[in-house]
């Protein structure tokens, strides 16, 4: 065989192996399922946590499509009322953002936990990942209510298998700088730092799904 056609070979293989690689290639759709921390509360359009993350992730190569299902006042319990049909079929993953108000407004841990938990089962029910994001306490509720709160997010993670990212806030939380004028919301600025430090997790979530879906 001369190096012409055995070039002319291996160019064939090369381009049919491209192409079974687009082919197989597909948008791995996430939604963002939380509260006002998710919604982009008071933030101008496109600068809410799932529309920069997904910006952040295309920019790394990464073909994925990110839906902002946030409620600004969202509980655990409105959450529960709306998941099934606030995540569309066919979603390959959702993250799971809710807890703070329940915090704020003093629901026992125990229903928070218990919602979240039917949240979780629900979406893995349907064959959809899901990533927790956790939160914590606000200081002022005290070290019981905080104690009652604080664990049930790594209780739920390990209980069901999913991924968990310990607290939404982090990085923002205790720096006023990346809130808004309430001293809760996270600005733009605190949005692009809280996607900066989770990017990593969703990126790894993103590999298990890819895993799993092909």
């Amino acid at each position: 065989m001369s190096f012409k056609v055995a070039g002319l070979h291996i160019a064939v293989i090369v381009a049919s192996l491209m192409l079974s690689v687009t082919a197989n290639a597909r948008t791995i759709t996430l939604v963002g399922f939380g509260d006002s921390l998710m919604a982009g509360y008071q933030l101008p359009p496109g600068d809410g946590f799932p529309e920069k993350l997904q910006a952040a992730l295309k920019a790394k190569g990464l073909d994925v499509s990110i839906s902002n299902a946030g409620v600004s006042g969202d509980t655990t319990t409105g959450g529960l009322a709306r998941i099934d049909w606030s995540v569309p079929d066919g979603t390959d993953g959702v993250i799971l953002e809710l807890g703070a108000n329940d915090a704020l407004r003093g629901i026992p841990p125990e229903e928070s936990e218990k919602n979240l938990e039917q949240m979780i089962v629900r979406l893995k029910e349907r064959g959809i990942a899901v990533l927790l994001a956790g939160m914590l306490a606000p200081p002022n509720m005290g070290g019981d209510y905080a104690a009652r709160f604080n664990p049930i997010y790594e209780k739920l993670a390990q209980k069901h298998g999913v991924a968990l990212y310990p607290f939404f806030l982090d990085g923002v939380a205790l720096d006023a700088a990346l809130k808004l004028d309430d001293g809760m919301h996270p600005n733009t600025k605190g949005v692009e730092v809280m996607v900066g430090k989770m990017e990593p997790a969703i990126t790894q979530f993103i590999g298990t799904i890819s895993t799993v879906k092909n």
